[in-house]
C-alpha cells in the first residue's frame, strides 16, 4: 500500500465503525420502541434492526473514502489503470523477452527403475528377443543392405553412427544426424522434430523412409517377414495368435529399444550417494548447469523436457539468429517443426546422456566438438557470452516500439570447461569402455 493512502484509509475506518457504533444505540433505545411491529421490537430484532442499518452506513463510508482516495492520489490509484506500462530507461539489466529463466534448486535424480512401457504392449523375453532379431535384420531395408543396427550399432557403439548425416540405401545421404537410441525408453518425443510420441510410433519411420532402410510399403514388409520361416511361429508365440503385422513389428522393435538403458554414469553414482563419482570440476560444472539455466530445457533424469520422466518442456526455438553469422547458416537452413519461412528452427529438446559419446552435435551434425557445442549453446539459448568477445546485445521490443540492450552473461574458458566435464560425467561406463577399445 502506498505510504500518503493508508492514513485516509485508517481514518475512514474508524469514521465508519463509530457510525455504526452510534447508529446501533440509537435504533436499539430509540427507534425500536416507537416502531409499528407490535409497538416494541424484541431484543434480537433491535439488534437485526441496528445491524442493518449500520451496514448501510459502513458501505456508504466506504464509497465516500474511495472517492476521496481517488481524487486526492490519481497518480498513485488512477493513473497506473490507464497508462501504457514502460520499461525503465536503463535496459542495461533488462531481460530480452526470449531470454530462458534458469529454473530455481532443480531436483537432481538418477533415471527410473521401472522403465515406462505402454499398456498395450507389455515386456517380456520372448518379445525382446524378437525385436532384437528384427533390429538386426538387414532384410527390413530395400536393397538388403541395412538394417536398424546399421545407423544405430548397439553391438559394438554408442547406439549412433558417428557420422554428420545418417546414410541409407544406395549411399544415399540424409539431411539429419543420427540421435543415439540409447536411453529412448524414456523419451517422449522422437526424431529430432519430435513428430513421434512413441517408440512404437517411432520404429517403422526409417524403414519406410525412402533414403534411409527404404521399403516401398507396409504390405512389403509383411510379406517379407511372412517369407522368413523363422518368423511366423515367432510371432505367434509372442503375441498369441498367427499373423504377421506392421503394428506387430513396431511393438517387438519399441519392446527391445527399451531394454537399451544406460544409467551406469558417474552423475547416476553421485546422486544415489557417492559424493566422489564426480570429481570437484564435474561438481562445479553441475552447479553451472542449474546456475546458467541448461537444466531449464535439459530437464529430469534423462536431462531432456521431451522426456517421460521430469519435468515437461518438449521443444525448444534454437535462437540460430543469436549466433555470429558465419555460424547461422547450417543450423538455420532446416527449420524442424517450424514453418519453412520462420526466421528460427523448433526441435524438441535432445537427451544429453551419453552425450559425450555422440558427436557431431545439432540435428545436421554441423558441431564437431561438444566444447563448441557447449559454447553455441550458451550464446544462442542463454544469450551468454564467452569471455573475450562481445557482451552487449540489442533487441527490438515490437510492443513497445524501442530498442532495448541487454548485457548477457559471460561465461570464462573455465567454466566451459567445466560444463565440458560435467556433460562427460553423464556418459555410460559400459559405452565409455567401448569408444576406448
Amino acid at each position: 500500500m502506498h505510504a500518503d493512502l493508508a492514513p485516509i484509509l485508517v481514518i475512514g475506518i474508524l469514521v465508519a465503525l463509530a457510525a455504526f457504533s452510534a447508529l446501533a444505540l440509537l435504533v436499539r433505545r430509540d427507534l425500536a420502541p416507537a416502531g409499528s411491529w407490535g409497538g416494541v421490537l424484541d431484543g434480537g430484532g433491535r439488534w437485526f434492526l441496528g445491524a442493518a442499518l449500520g451496514l448501510g452506513v459502513i458501505a456508504f463510508s466506504i464509497k465516500l473514502v474511495i472517492l476521496a482516495t481517488l481524487a486526492s492520489f490519481p497518480s498513485q490509484t488512477i493513473a497506473p489503470l490507464i497508462e501504457p506500462r514502460v520499461l525503465p530507461p536503463d535496459d542495461v539489466a533488462a531481460q530480452p523477452p526470449t531470454a530462458t529463466p534458469p529454473p530455481a534448486n532443480p531436483t537432481w535424480r538418477g533415471l527410473p527403475v521401472a522403465v515406462p512401457a505402454p499398456i498395450d504392449n507389455p515386456s517380456d523375453p520372448a518379445k525382446v528377443a524378437l525385436g532384437q532379431r528384427l533390429f538386426h535384420d538387414v532384410n527390413l531395408s530395400a536393397d538388403s543392405s541395412l538394417s536398424c543396427a546399421s545407423c544405430h550399432d548397439v553391438t559394438r557403439g554408442n547406439g549412433a553412427d558417428s557420422r554428420v548425416t545418417a546414410l541409407g540405401i544406395g549411399g544415399q545421404i540424409g539431411s539429419r544426424n543420427t540421435p543415439t537410441v540409447y536411453n529412448t525408453a524414456y523419451q517422449a518425443r522422437l526424431f529430432w522434430d519430435g513428430r513421434a510420441a512413441s517408440l512404437e510410433e517411432q520404429a517403422l519411420g526409417p524403414i519406410l523412409n525412402p533414403i534411409e532402410m527404404g521399403l516401398p510399403s507396409i504390405r512389403e514388409l509383411e510379406r517379407r517377414l511372412a517369407a522368413d520361416p523363422v518368423y511366423p511361429p515367432a510371432f505367434a508365440a509372442v503375441f498369441g495368435s498367427p499373423g504377421i503385422s506392421a503394428m506387430r513389428v513396431a511393438q517387438a522393435l519399441a519392446a527391445f529399444e527399451r531394454t537399451l538403458v544406460t544409467d551406469d554414469t558417474p552423475y547416476d553414482r553421485f546422486v544415489a550417494g557417492d559424493e566422489q563419482a564426480l570429481s570437484p570440476q564435474q561438481q562445479r560444472g553441475m552447479w553451472l548447469f542449474q546456475d546458467l539455466g541448461c537444466a531449464a530445457c535439459h530437464s529430469g533424469p534423462n536431462f531432456s523436457g521431451a522426456s517421460l520422466v521430469g519435468p515437461k518442456n518438449p521443444y525448444a526455438v534454437l535462437r540460430s539468429t543469436r549466433l555470429p553469422i558465419d555460424q547461422q547458416g547450417s543450423l538455420a537452413t532446416d527449420k524442424g517443426r517450424a514453418a519453412s519461412s520462420a526466421r528460427e528452427g523448433i526441435w524438441r529438446v535432445p537427451s544429453l546422456r551419453n552425450v559425450a559419446l555422440t558427436a557431431p552435435y545439432f540435428h545436421n551434425g554441423s558441431v564437431p566438438s561438444l566444447e563448441e557445442a557447449v559454447k553455441l549453446m550458451a550464446q544462442a539459448q542463454l544469450a551468454a557470452h564467452i569471455e573475450g568477445g562481445s557482451r552487449e546485445d540489442l533487441w527490438w521490443d515490437a510492443d513497445q516500439s524501442r530498442l532495448g540492450r541487454y548485457v548477457g552473461k559471460v561465461l570464462t574458458r573455465r567454466d566451459v570447461d567445466d560444463l565440458v566435464a560435467f556433460l562427460h560425467a553423464l556418459s555410460s561406463d559400459t559405452l565409455t569402455r567401448r569408444a576406448s577399445l
